[in-house]
């Protein structure tokens, strides 16, 4: 039987990377059904922090709107990074 008393340790980097990923996917998919160039897009949300660069279809931009957009950049960057390690 486990031990209900146990702490637990959540890895929040962990889990804010999971959000972050879970996000851009959904942002994805309300752009791409608009038609719109995602990568165009969300390059320039995340270079101005302009709203205005995310549809409102399916409330994409409420929901990029819930991570800060400088989490994003570090993510995508950390994200490249580590993929293209030779």
């Amino acid at each position: 039987m486990k031990d209900i008393t146990e702490t637990v340790a959540f890895k929040t980097e962990e889990i804010k990377r999971d959000n972050i990923k879970k996000v851009l996917f959904l942002v994805d998919e309300a752009l791409t059904v608009r038609g719109y160039n995602v990568v165009n897009q969300l390059a320039g949300y995340l270079i101005s922090n302009d709203p205005a660069y995310i549809s409102s279809h399916n409330n994409a931009r409420t929901i990029i709107q819930s991570v800060d957009h400088y989490d994003i950049i570090e993510e995508l960057v950390h994200y490249y990074l580590e993929g293209n390690k030779k």
